[in-house]
């Protein structure tokens, strides 16, 4: 798609941004290798890291499944969502939690 911008200022734009990630995380690379232990109010914070990725990375495609909110039983996706968060909660097992959000998913779409 073209655009009106000069290439050399786009690719400024990619390379400043390149650098500017880069030195972020290498400075936390740096930082955290001088460090022998976290203080144990920084390892509480970051056991909850992961879920915080994980339902950031999940619960826009469940909530959101074509474009708008969508909270009601009609959502597919949601209802998948819910049956693999009780799974999750009962279990505590990812294949299982991904086994039964699938299934769901599948037999929604598919039989019902």
């Amino acid at each position: 798609m073209p655009t009106n911008y000069d290439p050399v200022t786009v690719w400024g734009v990619i390379v400043v941004a390149g650098v500017l990630t880069f030195s972020i995380r290498g400075s936390f690379i740096y930082l955290f290798g001088r460090i022998d232990e976290l203080p144990p109010q920084v390892q509480s914070a970051l056991e909850y890291v992961p879920a915080a990725v994980f339902a950031a990375l999940v619960l826009p495609a469940i909530i959101v499944p074509d474009g708008s909110i969508s909270l009601s039983l009609g959502n597919e996706r949601l209802v998948a969502g819910i049956f693999a968060a009780i799974a999750a909660w009962y279990t505590e097992r990812v294949v299982v939690t991904i086994a039964v959000g699938m299934l769901t998913l599948w037999i929604l779409r598919f039989v019902v």
